[in-house]
């Protein structure tokens, strides 16, 4: 994958947040922050570069992205976070104020008749198939249109960073889909299985809101 376009975007729009959540919630000293910072930088290129492309049409090239992101950082540090710490550093990185509103805007958008297909589309893209680092889907909407689950029984966020040697830390990028959520107002994320911790599969599923 070129480090060009929307690698390069995202770096821009979330380095600060990242920095910063490095002092506030793993309590670096400002210097130590911009050296892990600096540091991150490079090693975000070279992860970024042994990626390859993903096809058009597969949504999830943004998270492969991110779970990138968060690798540079978090493979900087020593001693490494633990979990909870990582979730914490992870959610405060990602979820700055254009995030914030990106979540409120295509909330917007849920469970309408383009969203739903575009769910459909995905569930029978099957990339991962062909990307490791991509994503296998199913779709189940819920009765009475009161939302829908996708079902990943394949994840590139696993595959990323199990050949990065920090498993133990997938489990804090899982949490940020309850924070994007409730970011957005209109739905309640329930969840009872993750392939990070084992399971047969991830589920994600939106209930409507009242």
């Amino acid at each position: 994958m070129r480090y060009q376009g929307m690698p390069a975007a995202m770096w821009l729009l979330f380095v600060g947040s990242f920095r910063d959540a490095l002092s506030n919630v793993l309590k670096y000293d400002r210097k130590k922050a911009v050296s892990i910072t600096r540091a991150a930088k490079n090693r975000y290129r070279e992860i970024i570069s042994g990626l390859p492309e993903f096809e058009k049409g597969d949504r999830f090239k943004v998270n492969i992205v991110s779970a990138a992101m968060f690798a540079a950082f978090y493979l900087q540090m020593d001693p490494r976070p633990d979990v909870n710490e990582a979730t914490e550093f992870y959610k405060q990185g990602m979820m700055n104020p254009v995030m914030k509103q990106f979540c409120r805007m295509s909330a917007r958008q849920k469970f309408s008749a383009a969203d739903i297909e575009g769910m459909k589309k995905t569930a029978a893209l099957k990339a991962a198939d062909r990307n490791p680092y991509s994503w296998n889907m199913d779709f189940y909407p819920y009765k009475e249109r009161a939302g829908y689950e996708a079902r990943f029984t394949k994840c590139g966020i696993c595959t990323l960073l199990r050949e990065l040697n920090m498993a133990e830390a997938i489990p804090a990028m899982c949490r940020l889909d309850y924070t994007m959520s409730e970011a957005g107002g209109v739905s309640v994320f329930v969840r009872e299985h993750t392939l990070a911790e084992g399971g047969p599969y991830c589920d994600c599923g939106y209930q409507k809101k009242a």
